[in-house]
């Protein structure tokens, strides 16, 4: 209950009276009008009762979103489990946008390993790994895993991680830790590449019958695959990536056609070290980019409007940035896109020859790192067959490039048990 009580205004009259008239009835008569009854009805003010059937549920989804957003990170995996309206909030691009600009949500780099007995994954935390930290091996799933084995390719949206087989795919969450069974893509590939843009992914390249030509698009909200367009060139072993709304295929073997020493041989070192572009909006093949000074693109990921990309040249690694943004500041002009620049190659021994015993795959982790893998093989084990001395890069090698210092780092190395490993990025 509150009184009102014009202790200023009485003040300011009694004041003006006073120097008018000191009148007994007079004053009387301000007294009263100045300092009411404090007991009368029509002062006292009561507050008004709250709705009982107001709760957070009932607001509006952008006010829903900035209270959510808000919850720390361990208590994702209930709230996504409150109600179905809650659920796909917590999985929308906006909430992901807000998470980011609160500093909240934190990029991890997920390694899966399928085995003979199931499959394996582990987490890295971000922003700053060091030698000293250590991988969570946090999955072991006795599934039947015969159609992941050779090496499955992995993409990202939001904690949901799609792992696509040949003929099979599974999403797993990592808030909820959770494992669906998805459709499987409409033609079985093997080594294909795969991206997502907005919020759908896309596949294209591969071998397989019928596959190679084809790009196919998935939507996780129908669980559907289409064919939405075909590739220019059929590329086997190729690699995928995605900025500002266009799909590159990266890297790869030619498919068909005549090969060896002569034009086919050069038509296929052509689709090792170039990449096509496909805009998804508008359903149109872009011109095709080549890596400069040629080589075999190893690995190859995009990172804050870059595409970043290894190359094979015999006996020595380059690594290259592409700059992929078609829209800076806004606008729609694209000055600068299609520009290569040379970066600082990876730290490794120089004058070694590397050969499919030995693979890497790149993941572009936060706004600002690369991170090279090698998830198959052992460096050791070429530099012992060529006769080097040098040692130090068993198994799992983890490297760390930082895009805005320019230097590598070395990370943890994989787990013992994670081997023939793919890589992906999740914000967690």
């Amino acid at each position: 209950m509150f009184i009102y009580s014009p202790f200023d205004a009485a003040d300011r009259k009694l004041q003006i009276f006073m120097s008018e008239s000191c009148n007994s009835r007079h004053f009387s008569w301000l007294m009263k009008s100045c300092f009411p009854n404090p007991n009368h009805k029509s002062l006292i003010i009561t507050p008004q009762l709250l709705n009982p059937t107001l709760t957070l549920s009932s607001l509006p989804d952008d006010l829903l979103l900035e209270c959510l957003s808000r919850v720390p990170s361990s208590s994702l995996p209930s709230l996504s489990l409150v109600c179905r309206r809650w659920f796909y909030l917590i999985l929308s691009p906006s909430f992901i946008l807000l998470r980011r600009q609160l500093r909240l949500s934190h990029p991890s780099l997920f390694a899966f390993s399928p085995s003979l007995s199931g499959v394996f994954s582990a987490t890295l935390s971000f922003p700053s790994p060091r030698p000293a930290a250590t991988w969570d091996l946090s999955l072991c799933l006795p599934i039947n895993t015969a159609s992941l084995h050779s090496l499955p390719r992995l993409v990202s949206i939001g904690p949901r991680i799609y792992i696509i087989g040949r003929n099979s795919m599974l999403r797993y969450n990592a808030w909820t830790h959770h494992v669906t069974a998805k459709s499987p893509m409409l033609f079985p590939r093997k080594k294909f590449s795969a991206a997502v843009v907005s919020n759908k992914i896309y596949v294209a390249g591969g071998g397989g019958s019928g596959a190679a030509s084809a790009v196919e698009e998935y939507d996780p909200e129908t669980d559907t695959w289409r064919v939405v367009a075909y590739s220019q060139r059929m590329r086997y072993g190729c690699i995928g990536a995605a900025v500002d709304g266009v799909f590159y295929v990266i890297g790869g073997l030619k498919i068909g056609g005549a090969s060896g020493n002569g034009a086919g041989g050069i038509e296929a070192h052509v689709y090792a070290s170039s990449m096509d572009l496909f805009d998804v909006e508008a359903r149109v093949w872009l011109r095709s980019r080549a890596v400069p000074g040629g080589g075999c693109v190893v690995a190859a990921c995009a990172v804050a409007g870059y595409v970043y990309v290894l190359t094979s040249h015999v006996v020595e690694l380059s690594f290259w940035r592409f700059d992929a943004r078609r829209k800076c500041g806004g606008d729609d002009s694209n000055e600068g896109f299609g520009e290569w620049c040379k970066m600082k190659s990876p730290p490794m021994p120089t004058q070694i020859r590397l050969d499919g015993t030995v693979r890497f795959c790149c993941v572009g982790v936060g706004d600002n790192k690369v991170i090279l893998v090698q998830v198959v093989g052992c460096i050791d084990d070429l530099l012992r067959r060529s006769g080097r001395s040098q040692r130090g890069f068993k198994d799992g090698l983890v490297l760390v490039y930082d895009s805005g210092g320019g230097e590598w780092s070395r990370g943890p190395d994989l787990p013992e048990v994670i081997r023939r490993a793919a890589c992906v990025s999740v914000e967690c």
